[in-house]
């Protein structure tokens, strides 16, 4: 269902009954769900949390929890919903056109009224459908974000008055969620944190007077521009200048006269940080636990995502997934510690790959679009088969080698990775990003591409992710499958 009124139309609906909570698996989503649990425990509101990786196991969680399951589409201007009109007609609208005609007498007889009342509706169905498929290629040709799920239930909570710090915390990881996986645009970005700009100021001023009398129990969010240096409050600053993509791609690390260039950078250090190039600072928050604990809300996403995939053990999806959520509570630091010791190993894997990669000459310009394969024996392969670490060492890769070719035409390009998934069903993990731009509005094409690709040849793919450009393929079909693709994008 459609609903403009999130209060009246979802909260109110669900608020006597039993729920059923889907999440997905990603930061933002884990942020929205601990905001609806406060506020479902707030309100006695009983419910049953189902995580959920895909559609097949959405389609599961349906099945078995029917009964209790309420829908939340919200209509948000920025994701250019269409409207009901435009693609939905409803059969009872038709019937009444027909009664309409049928009880109109008049001197003309009745049934060449009825032939040309029958051709005009056939004739307004046509283009009604024909404007319905432009309308549908337009909205699903491409995928993009709109605004945080956790945003938008704490607006919710906003509205109910009652929101705390701890909601909009989560709000705000949400937020930055979307912007450490290069989710929305650095504009929808910054605007949006205006917007929790003004919740932190107000959360401020109403609880002044408990501020000031400091508690181990208490919580300070602060805006703040920072440096693009990743988990640099956790880890030596040499380290957080090397696995940084920011700083990585701007001294080119990958090189020997790149990391002469650092050192003799780190020798100076007399000079600011700004003098790098560029803006190296960004706009975001942290947040004050007790008297020592401070983390930013780029760590939270870091270390929760790390959680969330992580390969160390043999766990369940299900297990990591309480993992990463216990790691959002304040109350849980061993967990978000624990998680941020995993995101360093996480980052340096990423950025030996991203070196290893560009130094052998990996990246193959396959005509519209960049191609890099992980064979299987490449270090720290494993924790590639997962797709949030997979896109941001995509993203990273992309960065890196957009800096470091002379090609012109290849910076304009997008890039395809293919990974390793599972050797043993032998299959294989895809994933396609736009172009790298600063100016990029951060639409993705390879979805529909990936699709229309498998049907022409056959492949055997997966389609499973809510991510749509990513996806699982039969190892034995990449080459036919690459080729159609390009064939596709030429």
């Amino acid at each position: 269902m459609f609903i403009t009124d999130i209060k009246k139309d979802f909260y109110e609906v669900v608020a006597n009954q039993r729920v059923a909570l889907l999440v997905a698996g990603d930061i933002d989503a884990l942020c929205a769900c601990k905001i609806l649990q406060a506020l479902f425990h707030c309100d006695h509101i009983q419910y049953t949390l189902v995580p959920v990786t895909g559609w097949q196991e959405l389609g599961t969680a349906f099945l078995e929890h029917k009964e209790q399951i309420k829908l939340l589409i919200k209509q948000d201007d920025d994701l250019a919903v269409p409207s009901y009109d435009e693609i939905f007609r409803d059969e009872d609208e038709e019937n009444e056109d027909d009664s309409g005609n049928e009880s109109d007498e008049g001197s003309e007889p009745s049934g060449k009224r009825r032939r040309f009342d029958e051709v005009k509706r056939q004739r307004a169905r046509r283009e009604w459908e024909a404007r319905r498929k432009e309308i549908l290629f337009d909205y699903e040709q491409y995928e993009y974000h709109g605004t945080s799920a956790a945003m938008m239930v704490f607006e919710l909570a906003w509205v109910l008055t009652k929101d705390t710090k701890d909601m909009l915390w989560w709000a705000i990881v949400g937020l930055t969620d979307q912007w450490v996986h290069d989710k929305i645009t650095h504009m929808k970005y910054v605007t949006d944190v205006a917007t929790m700009q003004r919740h932190v100021s107000r959360h401020s001023h109403r609880n002044e007077d408990e501020e000031n009398s400091l508690s181990i129990d208490c919580m300070r969010i602060s805006f703040e521009y920072d440096l693009r240096l990743t988990l640099y409050q956790h880890w030596s600053l040499y380290e957080s200048i090397c696995n940084s993509c920011y700083t990585c791609c701007h001294f080119k690390l990958w090189t020997l006269n790149g990391q002469k260039k650092l050192q003799e950078y780190l020798a100076d250090m007399g000079s600011p940080l700004t003098n790098t190039g560029g803006d190296i600072r960004i706009q975001t928050f942290g947040a004050q636990f007790g008297f020592k604990n401070r983390f930013l809300a780029s760590d939270m996403v870091h270390a929760a995502a790390a959680l969330l995939e992580s390969t160390e053990k043999d766990e369940s999806d299900t297990d990591n997934f309480i993992k990463a959520l216990d790691s959002l509570s304040r109350s849980n630091l061993n967990r978000l510690l624990s998680g941020i010791d995993l995101a360093k190993k996480k980052l340096i894997a990423i950025q030996q790959t991203v070196a290893s990669c560009i130094c052998t000459n990996l990246i193959l310009s396959q005509g519209p679009f960049l191609y890099c394969y992980l064979m299987e024996g490449t270090p720290d392969v494993k924790l590639f088969s997962k797709p949030m670490a997979l896109s941001l060492l995509c993203k990273y890769l992309l960065k890196a080698f957009v800096h470091s070719t002379r090609n012109k035409r290849c910076k304009l390009l997008p890039l395809v990775m293919a990974a390793p998934k599972d050797v043993e069903k032998g299959t294989i993990i895809v994933v396609g990003i736009p172009p790298e731009s600063e100016t990029s509005d951060k639409k993705n094409f390879f979805g529909r591409a990936f699709e229309k690709a498998a049907e022409s040849t056959g492949s055997r793919t997966l389609h499973d992710h809510f991510d749509t450009s990513v996806i699982e393929l039969k190892t034995e079909d990449r080459i036919k499958f690459l080729d159609a693709l390009i064939t596709l994008l030429s």
